[in-house]
């Protein structure tokens, strides 16, 4: 990718479409500077599929329920590598992916919570915060990462934290990592995009302090 040109992008989801939405609309605003090429949902009533359409994106719907894991598998990246994309964004992905090569460390995932604690399958939405809240910890956060072959356990990209409130309910605290979601994933985007990145063991260095 050169600075002047937009990063493609391929967005999964399987629900809602909060984190598409997001995406969708920092690229209107000028605050994103990529392009959506393609929506896959796992999930036909997904609200996120009526999202995509009503912003004109191509979406296809593979059903998880209805597809065994290997033909799953093959449809979601024979609809990927069609497409084209530098760079694969799960949001709301509840679905592990087996990784080809050549998107290994382009595929991306956000996680409602600080990584490693509060991950793993069958950790997601609300769940993530009933936990987060039983557990009594004072700050989570979100958690951005490159995806591999198992539940939330890929190099961090990056980071960002807020408070746990004594007065918090699963949905306030949703609500505040959410907003520090919506500046996160884009940031990300655009730092593994622009390739000035290294991998130290497990640790994603960034060559550049900006975003």
């Amino acid at each position: 990718m050169t600075e002047s040109q937009p990063i493609r992008l391929v967005v999964l989801i399987s629900g809602a479409g909060t984190t598409l939405q997001n995406l969708i609309d920092r690229i209107g605003r000028g605050q994103l500077p990529a392009e959506i090429v393609h929506v896959v949902s796992s999930r036909a009533r997904a609200l996120g599929v009526q999202r995509a359409e009503q912003a004109g994106l191509p979406v296809t719907i593979v059903e998880h329920r209805k597809c065994t894991p290997s033909e799953f598998q093959q449809r979601v990246w024979e609809i990927i590598q069609a497409a084209a994309p530098e760079l694969v964004c799960m949001a709301g992905w509840l679905h592990l992916l087996s990784i080809p090569s050549n998107y290994r460390y382009r595929v991306l995932n956000i996680h409602p919570a600080l990584l490693p604690a509060f991950g793993g399958k069958g950790f997601y939405g609300r769940h993530v915060h009933e936990a987060v809240l039983a557990a009594g910890v004072k700050v989570s956060g979100c958690t951005v990462h490159f995806a591999d072959e198992t539940y939330d356990t890929g190099p961090i990209i990056l980071q960002r934290c807020v408070p746990v409130l004594d007065e918090d309910t699963p949905e306030t605290l949703a609500a505040r990592v959410f907003a520090a979601e919506c500046e996160a994933y884009p940031e990300a985007i655009c730092r593994v995009a622009r390739g000035r990145w290294r991998l130290e063991g497990r640790r994603v260095v960034f060559l550049e302090n900006t975003y």
